[in-house]
C-alpha cells in the first residue's frame, strides 16, 4: 500500500472521517509486518483494537430478574396519606363543633369581615396572577429562540 495514502488515511482517521473499509485498510497496514518507521508509533493502538475487538464475553448472564416492589411501596404511602388524613381531620372536629359560625348580628361588623375575607382572597389570586405573567414572558421569548 502507498505511504502517502496511508498518511491520508491516518490524518481522517483522527479527524473521525474515515469509512469502515478505511479503517479496516489502516488495520490490515499496520498489521502487517512491514511499517514506515514514524509510523511505528501507531501500531500499538491498531494491534490493540484488532485483539480486542476478537474478545468474546463468556460469563454467564443472570436470568433472574429484580423485584420489584413499586406497587407495595405505593400502596404504603396511600395508607400513610389516608391515616395522616383521617388523624387531622378528627383531630380538627372539635373546633368546628362551636356554634360560632361567622355569622354577626351587626351587618357593619359583617361588611367589614367580608371585605377584609374578600381582600385576603384578592391579594392572593393577585400573587398568582404575577406569576402568570412570567410564564407569560417566558413564553415570549421561548417563541423568539425556537420559532415554530
Amino acid at each position: 500500500m502507498e505511504l502517502r495514502t496511508i498518511e491520508l488515511l491516518l490524518d481522517k482517521y483522527f479527524d473521525a472521517a474515515t469509512t469502515t473499509a478505511e479503517e479496516n485498510q489502516l488495520k490490515e497496514y499496520f498489521a502487517s509486518p512491514v511499517v514506515a518507521p514514524h509510523l511505528q508509533q501507531y501500531r500499538p493502538m491498531f494491534g490493540y483494537f484488532a485483539r480486542e475487538s476478537a474478545q468474546e464475553f463468556d460469563k454467564p448472564l443472570p436470568l433472574k430478574t429484580k423485584k420489584h416492589y413499586a406497587k407495595w411501596m405505593s400502596l404504603a404511602a396511600s395508607l400513610v396519606l389516608m391515616m395522616g388524613m383521617f388523624l387531622y381531620f378528627n383531630n380538627s372536629q372539635p373546633a368546628a363543633q362551636d356554634n360560632d359560625l361567622g355569622t354577626y348580628d351587626d351587618p357593619e361588623v359583617a361588611f367589614r369581615e367580608t371585605q377584609k375575607a374578600l381582600n385576603m382572597v384578592s391579594k392572593n389570586v393577585n400573587i398568582g396572577v404575577n406569576s402568570i405573567n412570567y410564564v407569560g414572558e417566558y413564553e415570549k421569548s421561548r417563541k423568539t429562540i425556537f420559532k415554530e
